[in-house]
Formats: C-alpha cells, structure tokens, sequence
C-alpha cells in the first residue's frame, strides 16, 4: 500500500468518525433528548403532583396513571387527552413519550420501578451544551474479537447510575480481543438491530480523562465465524455523563478492562471535562 492510500484511507477512517460522532451531538442535543430532563420521578401509590409536569401520578398493579386538571391536556399517541388516563402496566426498560406543548413526558419503567422524566427544550443542561470532547480517531484502536454465545443466555444483574437500582440483561455471549498485546474479554448485551450487540465497560482511563462509571459500544451483528469489530474510536458516553436524572446500567465487573483506552468519547464538559 502506497503512502498515498494510507492517507486515503486515514480520512476515509476520519471522515466516518466524524459522521458518527456528529450523530452522537444530535441525539443527545435534541429538543427532547437527555439534556432536555428536568426532573426524575419515582413514581408511588400516593398521587403527587410535580413541578415540571402536568396532572397528579400514581402507579400501582394495574399500572402508571396521570389525573390531569380541568385545563390540562397531554397528547398520548397522537390523542388529546384530558381527566384521568391510564398508560397502563409498562415493560421494563419501556415507555411513552407523552406531550405537554413543547415538552415531553417520559413515562417509563427502569429497575422495575415506574417513573416520569419530563424533557424541556430549554434546560440548562441542553441549552449551554457545546459538545463533547473526544480522542482523535485512529485505526488501531479498531480491533477484530471473535464473539462466543453462551449455551442459552444469561441473567445478568448490574448495578445503575442511581443508588440502589438494578438492571437485569440476558447477556448473549462473550466477545474476546486484544488490545496493545493482552488478552481480553467482554461480555455482551442485547444491542440494536438483529443481532447485534452492546457491550458497557470501564478502563484506565475511568474517572480520569473519560466518565468514571461507565462507556458503552455498539457492535454490529458477528460474521458467521464469530467475528466481530470492536471500534473503541465509537466507546460513547451514556446520558448519566451528563446528568444525574438518568438511570443508566452499571457494566458487570468482568468488563473492567485494565489497559488505558484512550480511544472515544472523554468525561463531558459538564462534569468537569476538558
């Protein structure tokens, strides 16, 4: 390969980082996206009422329900809605986005418990945001592993951004690779897309140039010979690097890589980044 090509296919590697990572700001900077949340509410069997959000919320057995005023209104579905509205029992890790004028209500359920995140266009959070910052992309951080299914999968509880909440996911397998001539592992979450997968770790860098609890990458779905790449050029953060009104999962303890990936996003301008 010629310099000529290398330098081609340098950019070409720049270019689609940059494209993702263009991608990643959009997500998050959406009117209703993480930096929009105002609030985190843990839902009960008593009605309570919140500052950022119309109605008086309830949950129970037969799921999560709003008593809204004589003039309040939220559009479920597309459908006006008024009085008393019963979203129901919702799924684990589910929700409906349920609008308020220019807001969105979260209504959802993390940790089995039922909960209601409002997501203002004019937070703070959302407003001031001016990026994140990240390492240069560079190809040797983009490693081949081979990805291992386990015999069925398995039941995995973590921790979560929040005290005392937990997440279970039925990991699928194990992803294992080298990185700077170690021998490592990974063990895999459901992703997005048929068969892919989402792997949450730690590293040296942790709680140093990069957020302490957690990055996450998105693998696509492994070659028919088990292999897959891990890109840690694309390691993001989750939005509880940005706010504490998140309920973001916790890696499991056999991802805490001991090497430095130095390699992603690095710890957000909001908590204290440079």
């Amino acid at each position: 390969m010629t310099v000529q090509d290398t330098t081609a296919d340098l950019a070409a590697f720049t270019r689609d980082w940059q494209e993702w990572h263009s991608r990643q700001e959009e997500r998050l900077a959406d009117p209703h996206g993480f930096l929009a949340v105002t609030g985190l509410h843990w839902l009960g069997v008593e009605p309570e009422r919140f500052p950022d959000a119309p109605g008086a919320w309830s949950t129970g057995p037969d799921g999560v329900v709003v008593v809204l005023d004589d003039g309040e209104e939220l559009v479920v579905d597309g459908v006006a809605v008024r009085g008393e509205h019963r979203f129901g029992v919702l799924p684990e890790r589910g929700g409906v986005n349920a609008v308020w004028g220019d807001a969105v209500i979260e209504v959802a359920k993390r940790g089995g418990q039922d909960i209601v995140r409002p997501r203002h266009p004019d937070a703070p959070l959302r407003t001031g945001f001016t990026g994140t910052p990240a390492y240069a992309p560079d190809p040797r951080w983009a490693v081949t592993g081979r990805y291992t299914p386990f015999d069925a999968p398995r039941p995995t509880t973590v921790g979560a951004a929040v005290e005392g909440l937990e997440h279970v996911y039925d990991a699928p397998g194990r992803v294992e690779f080298e990185l700077d001539g170690r021998s490592l592992s990974l063990t895999a979450f459901p992703g997005h897309g048929p068969d892919g997968l989402l792997v949450l770790f730690t590293d040296a860098t942790s709680g140093v140039t990069t957020y302490a609890a957690n990055r996450a990458l998105a693998l696509d779905a492994p070659a028919a010979d088990g292999t897959v790449v891990l890109d840690f050029n694309r390691a993001a953060n989750l939005p509880c690097a940005y706010t504490d009104l998140a309920t973001c999962p916790l890696p499991p303890a056999e991802n805490r890589l001991p090497v430095a990936v130095e390699a992603g996003e690095k710890l957000p301008h909001e908590r204290g980044g440079a």
